[in-house]
C-alpha cells in the first residue's frame, strides 16, 4: 500500500468523524502547527537563556577556580618555603644546642689542679690560671705549715702586722745525685691548671696512669719533704719532666722536694717493694 492511498483513506476517516458530529483536530491545521512551532520556539529560547545563564556561571565557577587554585599553589609554594625555613630553623636550633651545650659543660666545668715543677698546664683541653714559684716552711722548722703552695708570678703585699709570724720560702729540688736530671737547688716551678671539661681531680700516688673513665692531666713522681727534717712534708706529684726557674739555681734550701721511698712493713710487700721510688698521676672526670 503506497503513502497515498494511506493519506486518502485517513481523510476519508476524518471526514466520517466530523459527519458524526464529533469536532476533531487535523494534524495539517495550519494554526495548529504554528501554534505549537511558536511554543518550541518559546521553549527553545527559554533554553538557549538558561543555557547562557548557566553558561556565565560556569564560566564564573572557572574563574573562580582557577583563582583559587593559583591561591592554592601560592599557599602550597609558600608552605614548602617555610617548611625549609623550619628544617633551616631546625637544624640551625640543633647546632645551637650543640654548642650551648659544649658552653654549658665549659661554664660548669673546672677541675683546679697545681701542676708541679712545670711552668705551663698540659695541653689536653686545660687552660693556665697563672704560672708561678712553688714555696712553704723552711725544710726544718717544727712549727712550719705542711703543704706546698703555687705562688703567683704578680703578688699583692701589706706591711701592716707585727710581732710573732709565719714564714714562706722557695722550693728547691735538693738531693744528691740530682734525681730528677737537675741539679741539687734549683728552684721549683709550677702552674694552676683548669680543665676545660672534667670537674673532680685526683693525684693517684703510686700510679703513672688512670683508672678507666678517668682523663689523664699528667703523670711524674711522687714527691715529698726529706723524713729526717722536722719541718712538716706533704706528698705532691712532681711532673715527669721537671723544669727550673731562671736564675734559681742556688741552694738556699727552704721547702725541699725529695723523691719518696717504699717502705716494706705495715705498707704490704708485694705489690710494692721495698727501696723502689712512687710515681704518681693526676687524673680529672
Amino acid at each position: 500500500m503506497n503513502i497515498n492511498i494511506s493519506v486518502f483513506l485517513f481523510v476519508i476517516f476524518l471526514g466520517r468523524i466530523q459527519a458524526h458530529g464529533e469536532k476533531r483536530i487535523l494534524l495539517n491545521d495550519p494554526d495548529l502547527i504554528h501554534s505549537q512551532i511558536q511554543a518550541l520556539e518559546s521553549k527553545y529560547q527559554d533554553i538557549l537563556t538558561k543555557y547562557a545563564d548557566l553558561s556565565t556561571k560556569y564560566t564564573d565557577v572557572s574563574t573562580k577556580y582557577a583563582d583559587l587554585s593559583m591561591k592554592y599553589t601560592d599557599v602550597s609554594t609558600k608552605n614548602t618555603a617555610l617548611a625549609t625555613k623550619c628544617a633551616d630553623l631546625s637544624a640551625h636550633n640543633a647546632d645551637l644546642a650543640v654548642k650551648y651545650h659544649h658552653l654549658s659543660e665549659t661554664s660548669n666545668a673546672g677541675g683546679v689542679f697545681i701542676r708541679w715543677g712545670r711552668k705551663e698546664c698540659p695541653s689536653n683541653q686545660t687552660e693556665l690560671v697563672y704560672s708561678g714559684f712553688a714555696g712553704g716552711s723552711w725544710y726544718n722548722d717544727e712549727g712550719g705549715a705542711a703543704e706546698y703552695v703555687c705562688l703567683p708570678r704578680d703578688p699583692n703585699l701589706a706591711t701592716k702586722f707585727s710581732g710573732n709570724h709565719a714564714k714562706m720560702y722557695g722550693s728547691e729540688y735538693n738531693s744528691l745525685g740530682a734525681p730528677f736530671g737537675l741539679h741539687d737547688g734549683d728552684d721549683v716551678p709550677c702552674a694552676v691548671c683548669r680543665s676545660s671539661r672534667e670537674t673532680s681531680v685526683l693525684m693517684i700516688p703510686g700510679k703513672n696512669s688512670c683508672y678507666t673513665g678517668w682523663a689523664m692531666q699528667y703523670h711524674g713522681y711522687l714527691v715529698a719533704g726529706y723524713y729526717a727534717y722536722k719541718g712538716a712534708g706533704q706528698y705532691i706529684c712532681l711532673d715527669e719532666h721537671p723544669e727550673t726557674l731562671t736564675a734559681g739555681g742556688h741552694n738556699e734550701d727552704g721547702k725541699l722536694i725529695y723523691p719518696v721511698q717504699a717502705v716494706c712493713g705495715s705498707l704490704p710487700c708485694p705489690p710494692y717493694e721495698n727501696g723502689k721510688y712512687l710515681t704518681c698521676a693526676v687524673c680529672a672526670k
